[in-house]
C-alpha cells in the first residue's frame, strides 16, 4: 500500500467495521463521558482477554466502584471475583489495588493524561497508554495492539517487527488526522476479516491496495 493510498483505504474501512461491534473499551468510552479512569480500568482487563469478557468483567467491576477512592475500598479478593474470568485476573486486580493507590497519592485521584506518565502505572504498558490519552483525553496518540501491528505490515505500509516499532514507524507516517481513530478502525478489521490466519481476501474492499505481506493461505 502506497502513502497516497491510505486516505481511500481508511475510507473503507470506515465503511466496512459499521456491521461490527464496536471495541469494548471505545464502548466503554463512550457510555462514560470520556472518563478516563474506566477507560484505563477497561483497557488493562481487556489484555489478552476477549471483548464480551472484558464488559462483563468491568460491568460488575464498576458496580461496585467507579473511583480511584471506592475501588481501594474493595478488598483484593472482591476485585479479583469481581473480574474473573478475565486472563490474568489475580495479576490485574493488583494491579487495579496499585494504580489507585499511585492515582490518589499522586495525582489528586486523577488520571494522568501523558503516555510518560501512563507508563509508570503498574500494568500500563504503551498500548494501554496511548488508549487512555486518546480516548479519555483527545490527544493525539496510535494505539498499537496485534490487529493494528499486523494490518499495517499486511497492507505493506510500514515494515516492522515488534507492535513497538510499528508505533514509531506509524507515527512517522501516518497522517495525524488518523491517529485516534486507526485502533478502533483496524481492531474489528482484523478481528472479522483480516483475520491472523487465512485471512477473507476474496471479500476484502481492499485487495487491490494490499501488498499482502506474510499471506501464504486467504479465503
Amino acid at each position: 500500500m502506497r502513502q497516497q493510498q491510505i486516505h481511500a483505504a481508511i475510507r473503507i474501512v470506515k465503511r466496512e467495521i459499521c456491521r461490527w461491534p464496536e471495541p469494548v473499551v471505545g464502548v466503554v468510552a463512550k457510555e462514560s463521558n470520556c472518563d478516563p479512569f474506566p477507560i484505563l480500568i477497561s483497557t488493562l482487563l481487556s489484555l489478552r482477554t476477549k471483548d464480551k469478557t472484558t464488559r462483563e468483567a468491568g460491568d460488575r467491576l464498576f458496580a461496585l466502584a467507579r473511583t480511584p477512592a471506592t475501588m481501594l475500598e474493595l478488598p483484593l479478593k472482591k476485585v479479583e471475583q469481581a473480574i474473573y474470568p478475565v486472563g490474568f485476573y489475580r495479576t490485574k486486580a493488583k494491579s487495579i489495588h496499585q494504580i489507585c493507590r499511585r492515582l490518589i497519592d499522586e495525582y489528586g485521584g486523577k488520571v494522568p493524561d501523558s503516555i510518560d506518565e501512563l507508563l509508570t502505572l503498574p500494568g500500563v504498558g504503551r498500548k494501554t497508554a496511548n488508549l487512555v490519552v486518546t480516548l479519555g483525553f483527545g490527544k493525539p496518540g496510535i494505539c498499537v495492539d496485534i490487529h493494528v501491528h499486523r494490518i499495517s505490515n499486511r497492507w505493506g505500509y510500514i515494515d516492522t517487527k515488534t507492535p513497538e516499532a510499528s508505533e514509531d514507524a506509524l507515527r512517522r507516517k501516518l497522517p495525524k488526522q488518523y491517529w485516534i481513530i486507526y485502533n478502533d478502525l483496524l481492531v474489528p478489521y482484523g478481528q472479522n476479516l483480516c483475520l491472523p490466519v487465512s485471512p477473507r481476501c476474496s471479500t476484502c474492499k481492499l485487495a487491490d491496495m494490499c501488498d499482502r505481506v506474510g499471506v501464504t493461505k486467504s479465503r
